[in-house]
């Protein structure tokens, strides 16, 4: 119902405040590019894709994930015929079990979960996508009530959204593209912001599903964490730019191929008929991609509207005139486009900081800002709408309400790092 009303929001006040730039201020034309616009047109003053070119974009973006899924998913397809899922479960059972209580013990979707997670952590957005699907698939196997969210559901996706990562490749390389004087000064922030997000992630779901974080186990994995996040950064801290995505590339990419070579050397010690679970499981990615584009559709159109509206202009300038008004610091306000926008869509946010860059420069406060926003956070929308689409969740519960409030709490801690380290 919460995603109902939001999604319905977003078109009402989209055409809204659409209209009243066509009625009130001149610009007659502005219908016609929010439905038919498209991005690479010359002529398109808001350089933006409008409805009609959203639905191909959706439709294109579920097209590409049949692939991948169907790769992914036919090796995790393997992994549980040999065995190694529920030896991964069992790993982080003493963990897990005190943060999901209601999944029995050695279940799958332990293990689907921390192959996702630890996907995240590496920056593999392509393989955290299958690996987070067929995680939800598992846990809706234990679900009673098939339409409305389980409290597991809900505290995975809001740690999965939380989004925490080890290296914000993609960041750096964009602000070296930029010719940032120092690309990698924004890594230590992200890095910082992406685990106070998570962590605030796992004390929200927690405190409403009154789970007991203050226990032996889940304070010495917390803690473990911490220590391994902070061994990290030491030694990155010592690497130049181009030493980073380096050892970003070796250490995920790397991992990513270890990880097939232990699953087909694992079946085939089990004597596993390798192929024919590969093909058994890649079929469930194709009908897991097929089963999301209706929400994906409906997400991406209700963003589009929000965008090609103007509404993220109003909301930006209404901030920026309260804050200009009490006579505070102004300079963080220039960078909070990316922000608003990281929750709806990850391209657009990527498109809003190198926008920000170019407006102000890529050393510029507000560009930082901006690339440490784009780095501490996954898109809630488009989570939302692809992993409860493809087990057909329509009741989300308070997720949404988790997810935005983690993402606040991540801003917050954006703002405050961004002024703590570049003043």
């Amino acid at each position: 119902m919460a995603l109902s009303r939001i999604w319905s929001a977003f078109f009402i006040v989209a055409i809204v405040v659409a209209s009243i730039k066509c009625f009130f201020f001149g610009q007659s034309d502005i219908f016609n590019w929010m439905v038919i616009g498209k991005a690479d047109d010359p002529a398109n003053p808001l350089k933006l894709d409008g409805i009609i070119e959203t639905c191909w974009v959706a439709v294109e973006l579920c097209l590409k994930l049949i692939g991948i899924l169907a790769l992914f998913m036919g090796l995790m397809s393997i992994a549980e015929k040999a065995g190694g899922i529920r030896l991964l479960s069992r790993i982080v059972a003493p963990f897990f079990s005190k943060l999901f209580p209601d999944i029995p013990k050695g279940h799958p979707s332990m293990g689907h979960m921390i192959m996702n997670f630890s996907a995240n952590l590496l920056g593999l957005d392509n393989a955290a996508t299958p690996f987070g699907l067929k995680a939800m698939e598992s846990l809706q196997e234990l679900n009673e009530n098939k339409a409305v969210a389980s409290n597991a559901q809900i505290m995975f996706l809001c740690l999965h959204a939380a989004g925490l990562s080890l290296i914000p490749v993609s960041v750096i390389a964009i602000r070296a593209s930029q010719n940032a004087s120092n690309p990698t000064d924004v890594f230590i922030p992200c890095l910082i912001v992406t685990f106070v997000g998570t962590m605030a992630a796992m004390l929200i779901v927690s405190f409403k599903q009154k789970i007991n974080l203050f226990q032996p186990v889940v304070i010495g994995w917390v803690l473990s964490l911490s220590v391994i996040i902070a061994a990290l950064v030491l030694y990155l801290h010592s690497l130049s730019a181009s030493g980073i995505q380096s050892f970003s590339g070796v250490l995920s990419n790397g991992l990513i191929l270890m990880i097939f070579l232990i699953i087909i050397l694992g079946a085939l010690y089990k004597k596993i008929d390798v192929f024919d679970a590969f093909i058994d499981g890649a079929k469930g990615g194709f009908n897991t991609a097929i089963n999301i584009v209706p929400y994906l559709v409906g997400m991406l159109v209700a963003i589009s509207l929000l965008r090609t509206s103007g509404t993220f202009d109003v909301v930006i300038n209404g901030i920026k005139s309260v804050f200009v008004y009490f006579g505070t610091d102004t300079r963080f306000v220039e960078g909070l486009p990316t922000a608003l926008i990281r929750p709806l869509s990850g391209g657009a946010a990527r498109g809003m900081m190198v926008s920000t860059m170019e407006a102000y420069g890529p050393d510029s406060f507000a560009s930082k800002l901006s690339g440490i926003f784009q780095g501490a956070s996954d898109t809630t929308f488009y989570v939302v709408a692809v992993y409860f689409g493809s087990v057909q969740i329509k009741n989300t519960r308070y997720a949404i309400g988790a997810m935005l409030l983690a993402d606040l709490v991540g801003v917050c801690t954006a703002i405050g790092i961004c002024y703590l380290f570049f003043g």
